[in-house]
């Protein structure tokens, strides 16, 4: 494969025990980074390159599944695409949105296929809504998925199958018409109940074409000739589904619309890379929960970190630590009503004791279990739902939080009364606990021990907790807090740097960690300090997998696994952050240039990227990575165009006076 990322870099590779190869020796699944995303911010589903939506919870993006073909290739999904062809000629997404067009050839003729979960007007207009806590909007999720079809040369044999197989692929589904004729169909599932209680919601069938239903699937056949047009539409509530073609290109040009004044708001610059931050702020979109503000760290569970392996987690939580880098690159780009969402969503959990990630409801309890009826991704076992990372001691959680406040603050020049008593309480619970071990922002399930960049984020929690007290005008407070501040980077200055002046995974070891990078993003030493120099030296020379930075080696870190894994796509993006702070600009945009060529055909990125063969690795679409290139991006850009300023926070949007 060449590195620049060439659509023949994403094919599957051949599986290997636990998998079935196809006849023509390949993986029956398609690459991770072959799927489409689709959202209306309130749940998600991935599209394979067949037609088929092979993931998707209902009603949350944390419920159990009801398409499950990304983990077994039996456990349920939705096709919409010419009989007999599972290649198209052609993917995009419509730009400036989360619509998704498929382009078919056959035979005898050309199809177009556009997906899309339907955005509509807020429909709450009755009584309130039940899951909503965040300020209401002009929009609202329409719980339908919509599937238009037209046929625009020749003549094309159209085929649908759905197939849902609710509670993680474990039941099948039963279908019954609705009404007199052959064009809706519904079904409702006895199954695991979601995450907030609920019981798995009743499905809808609607379409123009006639429906025919089977054991545990509803099908459509019909030869539809150029100027043809169906849809059909899957709802799981109470809110009508289109029902006329009329009615379906309406629906569509709604939720056109609804993305496109999205993405309007922003503010990008004129640059070759504007797509790419463009589409990452549609991907990050796409992954909030609107009704609390929470932020996905991916819309799947337990896509392999190592192909085959057992590095599968269940990633469809909102995790404390992407907080700073949501807020900055969701205020940097000009999105300030998500970044205050999120930020909202951060101040509700944070009452509490906090803890490393929370449901999107913000349930504190997300207990682990194992599939065992599913196969895994290419064979890739266990099956993860639930992450028993929740209760982990992980003390870089209060220097999220802290950060997040200054950046909120700072995007406002102001610190809201509210918020001081959830920043005292971290701040102390940083300094009460910093000299501790934990199991670090990679989350190891092995032993605790003393991670650096832990020590480092409990410096930012202080850090910053003493210059939001000047601001909240409490001088005494902020004073003791700085005073903590210097004696944990003292400590770390003296117990974190090794002979050569490099800074280290963790105390009394030699081992590298991608996490240090943070060092000059997070303004612990100023970018030109030796120490910082050479640890960004010695993370892009020697912890490296062909010019990919990996977060570790695994051979030098108990994280309970003795597995290899691929190149961490937040690291290398972080990499060109840190090499911008010390002023190898040059060096940074080309590494810069060389990762958004790994981006997959439809620009989206996985959680790793495997650097022999481009191959994308981890749960998908991965917000961390999303958020990693905005920064990285915007570093580039403004570093050609301010030449020797150094970087630093803006908010596209700030008040007219303040610093």
């Amino acid at each position: 494969m060449s590195h620049e990322g060439t659509s023949s870099s994403h094919l599957a590779a051949p599986v290997g025990a636990g998998g079935a190869m196809t006849p023509e020796g390949r993986s029956p699944f398609p690459a991770i980074a072959d799927y489409g995303f689709l959202s209306d911010c309130e749940t998600n589903a991935l599209v394979a390159p067949s037609g088929a939506v092979e993931w998707m919870c209902l009603p949350r993006p944390d419920s159990p599944s009801v398409f499950t073909a990304l983990l077994d290739r039996g456990a349920g999904l939705f096709r919409v695409g010419p009989y007999g062809v599972r290649v198209p000629v052609a993917r995009r997404y419509l730009p400036g949105t989360l619509v998704l067009e498929t382009t078919w050839q056959t035979s005898t003729g050309w199809l177009v296929v556009r997906d899309a979960m339907l955005m509509g007007p807020w429909h709450h207009t009755a009584s309130r809504s039940p899951t909503h806590r965040r300020t209401p909007t002009d929009d609202d999720a329409e719980h339908v998925l919509l599937r238009t079809v037209k046929c625009v040369s020749g003549a094309v044999d159209l085929e649908v199958m759905c197939e849902p197989r609710p509670s993680y692929g474990r039941d099948a589904a039963r279908w019954e018409y609705d009404g007199d004729g052959y064009g809706t169909a519904v079904t409702r599932a006895d199954g695991v109940p979601a995450a907030d209680g609920a019981s798995p919601p009743a499905l809808r069938l609607t379409s123009s074409l006639r429906i025919g239903l089977g054991e545990g699937r509803a099908t459509a056949r019909s030869r539809m000739t150029e100027g043809d047009e169906h849809f059909v539409a899957l709802s799981w509530s109470e809110q009508p589904a289109p029902g006329t073609w009329s009615d379906a290109v309406d629906a569509m040009w709604r939720t056109e619309q609804f993305w496109r004044g999205w993405i309007t708001q922003g503010v990008f610059p004129d640059h070759p890379w504007r797509t790419h931050l463009q589409r990452s702020a549609l991907t990050l979109k796409g992954l909030t929960y609107a009704p609390t503000g929470a932020l996905l760290a991916a819309a799947t569970t337990s896509l392999p970190e190592t192909p085959h392996g057992p590095r599968n987690w269940d990633y469809r939580y909102s995790w404390i630590r992407d907080s700073t880098f949501a807020l900055w690159g969701l205020y940097t780009l000009g999105l300030d009503r998500e970044a205050n969402d999120f930020f909202a969503f951060i101040q509700d959990v944070a009452r509490d004791q906090l803890q490393v990630m929370y449901g999107v409801g913000g349930e504190q309890r997300l207990d682990e279990s194992e599939l065992d009826h599913l196969s895994g991704y290419e064979g890739a076992l266990p099956v993860r739902i639930g992450n028993a990372a929740y209760a982990q001691a992980q003390h870089d959680v209060w220097g999220a939080v802290l950060d997040s406040v200054w950046v909120h603050a700072k995007s406002r020049d102001q610190l809201p009364e509210s918020v001081w008593p959830l920043l005292q309480r971290q701040v102390e619970e940083a300094a009460n606990h910093w000299r501790e071990p934990d199991r670090g922002i990679w989350e190891v399930r092995g032993e605790p021990q003393h991670f650096t960049s832990s020590k480092l984020m409990c410096w930012v929690a202080l850090d910053r907790g003493s210059r939001l007290a000047r601001l909240y005008d409490e001088p005494d407070v902020a004073d003791l807090w700085q005073k903590i501040a210097e004696e944990i980077r003292a400590d770390i200055c003296t117990h974190g740097v090794d002979d050569r002046g490099v800074f280290v995974q963790r105390y009394g070891s030699d081992a590298l960690d991608a996490s240090l990078l943070l060092v000059p993003l997070l303004r612990f030493l100023p970018p030109d300090d030796a120490r910082v120099v050479a640890t960004v030296h010695a993370i892009a020379d020697e912890l490296t997998d062909d010019g990919l930075v990996l977060r570790y080696r695994v051979d030098e870190t108990d994280d309970g696994l003795d597995t290899r894994e691929g190149a961490f796509a937040i690291c290398s993006f972080w990499l060109v952050s840190a090499l911008v702070e010390i002023g190898e600009v040059d060096r940074a945009r080309s590494l810069c240039e060389r990762l958004l060529g790994y981006a997959s055909p439809l620009s989206l990125y996985a959680e790793q990227i495997d650097s022999a063969t481009g191959r994308h690795l981890g749960n998908f679409p991965q917000a961390f990575t999303h958020l990693a290139l905005i920064n990285a991006v915007v570093h580039v850009i403004r570093a050609e165009s301010v030449h020797g300023e150094r970087f630093s926070f803006e908010a596209a949007h700030r008040p007219a006076t303040g610093g």
